[in-house]
């Protein structure tokens, strides 16, 4: 598999650290492949419905690109996010999304409230 695409990676799990990111990438493999499987899924049941029209004996020869298309069709679902399950799966593994810098750093200031 390609390297993970930091912008794919949410800033909760950068923040998290490298473990986090590796549990991260772990969960969207696993979603790029269900994702094939589905995508796969539904060509082969394309296929199987378009072979049994009677009114089209041709549709059943298929042409040299077909078996790329679902791998085609996963990949470009992957690149552009997803399917958005990789975040759920990874905190169903125990992944922690950690709060960015600056939202630490603000929250644990002092108010101003009650300094007089």
């Amino acid at each position: 598999m390609d390297p993970i695409d930091p912008a794919m990676i949410p800033p909760g799990v950068r923040n998290a650290g490298p473990q986090a990111e590796k549990l991260y990438g772990a969960a969207l493999q696993f979603e790029s492949l269900l994702t094939s499987q589905i995508t796969q899924q539904m060509f082969d049941a394309t296929d199987s419905m378009s072979s049994d029209d009677p009114d089209n004996p041709d549709v059943s020869d298929s042409g040299p690109y077909d078996s790329m298309l679902p791998t085609a069709l996963t990949d470009s679902i992957t690149q552009d996010g997803g399917l958005g399950l990789a975040t759920s799966l990874y905190q169903s593994f125990g992944g922690v999304l950690a709060p960015s810098p600056s939202q630490s750093s603000s929250s644990s200031q002092p108010t101003s409230e009650g300094d007089s």
